[in-house]
């Protein structure tokens, strides 16, 4: 543990607010945590709203059981409105659905009551240093313009991003440019940029990797391709986080033959990513997933084998994602539904072999998907 180093004068020390409807509780937070942090309390969602919107608050403990609200309600309002505060989830009332339900909107944690001290502390640093990479990441992709610039300025803002970020207490990413090894070392600093903009990104992104890498295991690939089709497939949206994105929550099937919304997301990725010289597998994935079997898609109309192999499967698995989820205004296909829906669209949006596939892998998969695409990442395959 390192909350010693930030023990110091009241107005440098992170803020904590801890919710809980029980005075016992929430007063056993206070002096735990007070020696090391600003604390404010509330007992209620609707006290923790009036806190949040009067002053900034770093990091909030949670419980799941108030009396005017769920906490797992206000989690996600408080993700909606502060996307910048973290949130680790204490309950004596926990459940794995529970906790689930609690990573996949946002918190950062979870505890059960009654909790280790040690390890209650050792979450809430923890946590609190990974705000520090995020808040610096939020910073950087607002204010910076090279990293959208020319070849050698995105270079310029990719060391720049990396001293950065290595600074803040993550292990050197630059020294492996060019390596074999280059993927693995920069996916922590990816995964985070990609949550900085948004956590929805991020587990949509994640969600992605693990459907495409499911049909990969059905079909005939190398084990580069293999590896580039797990990281493509994490980084398909990464250029949503540059300027002139569209809010994550819009239907995009429904947007891809429409006027409006982000459609330059594919360019601006495989753009961005050019200074890392990551596989080139990579950025055509990036570029090409919302590429259409008919040429109906964007940005560049390709149709057919035309279309990269794993840029296909790609398309394949974000669509059933953007089905399968539940967004702001759009109610959730179910997975047979979903399952009917791309069928029937095979041969027009969907290559017409991967998604007989697909759909099979899907259906043999069902029972665990939902586990299995809470916090997935790109697999890692280098001890195949």
């Amino acid at each position: 543990m390192i909350v010693s180093e930030i023990s110091g004068p009241a107005k440098q020390r992170p803020t904590l607010l801890v919710i809980d409807d029980e005075a016992g509780p929430r007063d056993a937070l206070k002096v735990i945590l007070r020696p090391y942090y600003n604390i404010q309390a509330a007992e209620s969602a609707s006290a923790a709203i009036d806190v949040l919107n009067s002053q900034p608050i770093d990091l909030i403990t949670l419980d799941q059981r108030l009396p005017d609200r769920r906490g797992l309600d206000l989690l996600r309002d408080i993700k909606h409105l502060h996307d910048d505060v973290e949130v680790i989830i204490i309950t004596g009332y926990g459940s794995v659905a529970s906790a689930m339900e609690g990573l996949r909107h946002g918190a950062a944690g979870y505890l059960l009551k009654p909790f280790n001290v040690t390890e209650l502390l050792s979450l809430v640093n923890q946590t609190l240093e990974r705000k520090k990479r995020l808040d610096f990441l939020r910073h950087f992709i607002k204010t910076s313009t090279d990293l959208w610039g020319s070849e050698a300025e995105g270079a310029q803002a990719w060391k720049e991003l990396l001293t950065g970020y290595q600074a803040i207490g993550k292990p050197a990413l630059d020294d492996a440019s060019g390596s074999e090894s280059m993927p693995n070392l920069l996916l922590p600093l990816l995964s985070d940029l990609l949550e900085a903009k948004d956590r929805q990104l991020l587990n949509h992104c994640s969600r992605v990797s693990l459907y495409a890498t499911l049909l990969a295991n059905r079909i005939h690939l190398t084990l580069a391709e293999q590896k580039s089709l797990a990281l493509g497939a994490f980084l398909h949206d990464i250029g949503k986080i540059g300027p002139e994105t569209y809010p994550f929550a819009e239907d995009e099937i429904a947007r891809t033959g429409e006027s409006g919304g982000n459609r330059h997301h594919p360019e601006q990725g495989a753009k961005l990513l050019l200074p890392l010289e990551l596989p080139a597998e990579v950025g055509q994935i990036i570029e090409y997933h919302h590429e259409r079997w008919d040429g109906s898609g964007y940005p560049y109309g390709l149709q057919g084998k035309g279309i990269p192999p794993l840029a296909r499967i790609v398309c394949l698995a974000q669509s059933f994602d953007h089905l399968i989820v539940e967004r702001p205004g759009r109610t959730p296909l179910s997975i047979d539904d979903a399952c009917q829906y791309m069928l029937s669209h095979a041969g027009t949006h969907f290559d017409p072999k991967f998604t007989e596939l697909f759909a099979l892998v899907i259906q043999e998969c069902r029972a665990s998907l939902p586990a299995m695409a809470l916090a997935t990442s790109p697999t890692d395959r280098s001890d195949s």
